[in-house]
């Protein structure tokens, strides 16, 4: 009883709130200016595995593999089958495709225009 009380003040005593210097707003700001920095593919990767872990890194790329299908009109258990990505991940991709700010539309279209044979 004694140990679960020294314990309960020693981590209470470790926990404090501590403003942020910069917004959340400024910090994602200041975030997506370093990745326009970027020029290739390799630095692009190299960020990517510095800034996030290979699990999250993981799930954005399962992100991204499924917006081809989607813009495609693939139904949600065919990419399912063809990624192995959640049937629930694959919907809340196809919410932000049609979402005004969607980010994941803009990329898609800008990639297969570049893509695309003259």
């Amino acid at each position: 009883m004694v140990r679960a009380n020294v314990l309960t003040r020693y981590y209470t005593m470790k926990r404090r709130f501590v403003a942020p210097v910069a917004s959340r707003s400024h910090a994602e700001a200041a975030l997506c200016e370093a990745l326009l920095t970027l020029r290739s593919v390799d630095e692009m990767h190299a960020f990517l595995k510095d800034l996030t872990t290979p699990a999250e890194l993981e799930a954005l790329a399962d992100r991204w593999s499924v917006v081809p299908y989607l813009v495609e009109g693939v139904p949600y258990r065919d990419i399912h089958d063809l990624t192995a990505v959640s049937v629930t991940t694959i919907g809340r991709v196809a919410r932000c495709l049609t979402a005004d700010h969607s980010g994941y539309q803009l990329a898609s279209e800008r990639l297969r225009r570049k893509r695309k044979p003259a």
